[in-house]
């Protein structure tokens, strides 16, 4: 199957950098168009960790700086050859990429990873790892 519709996974890391290069390169070569998602959430471990003084305008800096951040990314990669858009979105990157996926009709998703290891892994997760598990359609991770 060849894929017509490419999401493409970013945090902006060095890693997310190699993946979205790859997946247009991919998507070029296919004639496929990318759709780069980034997410972003503010957590809190309780109340406690609260700051004292927090600006009302707090989470609507935080996600205007995602946005600016995606806009970015998607001026930097413009000149790839494909039909690229994307969107910054609040939430668990796990969730948000693989809701994103099926609600688009994506016939691929392309993720970067950090290949941690060992307790570093268990503590914090792995993105690529539960979009595999839980994605509507292939996933392929560039590491």
């Amino acid at each position: 199957m060849t894929p017509r519709t490419i999401l493409i996974a970013t945090d902006f890391s060095e890693q997310a950098e190699k993946a979205t290069t790859y997946g247009l390169e991919l998507a070029r070569a296919f004639g496929a168009r990318v759709h780069l998602v980034h997410t972003w959430a503010v957590s809190f471990v309780s109340s406690a960790d609260l700051p004292t003084a927090v600006p009302a305008t707090f989470i609507d800096d935080v996600a205007k700086g995602a946005q600016q951040a995606l806009d970015e990314a998607l001026k930097r990669h413009q000149a790839a050859g494909v039909t690229l858009t994307g969107a910054a979105a609040y939430g668990d990157a796990r969730d948000v990429v693989v809701d994103t996926a099926r609600q688009m009709g994506a016939d691929l998703i392309i993720v970067g990873t950090h290949g941690r290891r060992g307790v570093r892994r268990a503590l914090l997760g792995s993105v690529a790892e539960s979009v595999v598990r839980h994605a509507p359609c292939p996933v392929l991770v560039v590491r």
